[in-house]
């Protein structure tokens, strides 16, 4: 049976799930260890709301578009791959993100935040106007490069998630879904997730591939980074390794710390200590 469970701290082939079988890649780990690469979305920065097909930016050279259901932890995903807790404001009322959200990772390239989708309470007026922005940009919108589709792992291939996909595979373009929450599920529940995912994307017909991810406990955030780099033709930049201890300075350090934790305790017993009066004082002897 296949172990479908995040890798560890120190391995460094994580796992990239593509129509059933399995694609290693060296630079890739489910979990993120500190201060082994930088956030390659680390500079994305706000840039603009878009309400209206003719007010997208038209200076946009490439697009990473996110989408998913309200409530599957799309805001999270992109706060988590951004190394930044605000940028995409998560909302505890979910559908709140009713426009397409665009965020500048350099000149000319953006992530953009759809509008989640499938929220029962949205005004049907707001509903109907989601899907007229949502379809046409999905299909069209000639600058995009691939869709992110933000499922939760323990609802996967809602109705509302298998209309997504068919709005998007026509087009031929890259499709990444990010199984979120994955560290709610056990090892066999992430195992039931995967293979039924693989199953119906694989039926899909378009290029897709799909990973476990939390944004909680930052699973996956390499490998994603490493998917979607590839398509907007950005690189993984290595972080710079933590400066190299001088031999025996460690030990050094801690024997100061040891005289220093003596010295200081030696003192403070010293002054704890009252020295009884001397013998002959007059204060000890009373007048005959």
């Amino acid at each position: 049976m296949t172990d479908l469970r995040p890798a560890k701290p120190g391995n460094k082939a994580g796992i990239l799930y593509q129509f059933g079988t399995l694609a290693r890649l060296p630079v890739s780990t489910f979990h993120l260890p500190s201060g082994s690469s930088m956030p390659l979305f680390q500079k994305a920065v706000f840039q603009t709301t878009v309400a209206r097909l003719q007010d997208l930016p038209d200076d946009s050279q490439a697009e990473i578009a996110f989408a998913g259901r309200s409530n599957s932890g799309k805001s999270s995903a992109i706060n988590a791959l951004a190394n930044h807790t605000r940028l995409a404001f998560v909302s505890r009322t979910p559908g709140r993100t009713q426009h397409l959200n665009y965020f500048r990772i350099e000149p000319g390239k953006y992530l953009v935040d759809l509008p989640g989708y499938g929220y029962a309470k949205a005004p049907e007026e707001i509903r109907s106007q989601w899907e007229g922005l949502l379809a046409p940009y999905l299909r069209y919108r000639e600058a995009l490069c691939g869709l992110v589709l933000i499922m939760d792992s323990r609802h996967p291939l809602t109705e509302l998630d298998l209309q997504m996909l068919g709005w998007f595979a026509p087009t031929g373009k890259p499709i990444h879904v990010l199984l979120s929450k994955a560290d709610k599920l056990t090892r066999q529940q992430q195992e039931l997730a995967s293979r039924e995912v693989a199953r119906v994307l694989g039926a899909t017909g378009g290029h897709c591939t799909w990973q476990l991810f939390s944004s909680l406990k930052k699973w996956g955030i390499a490998q994603a980074e490493t998917v979607l780099a590839a398509w907007v033709g950005l690189s993984v930049k290595e972080a710079a390794p933590a400066p190299a201890s001088v031999p025996g300075a460690a030990r050094a350090r801690a024997k100061r710390a040891a005289i220093g934790w003596s010295a200081r305790s030696t003192t403070s017993a010293g002054k704890q200590q009252k020295k009884p009066p001397a013998k002959g004082g007059s204060r000890g002897q009373d007048m005959p």
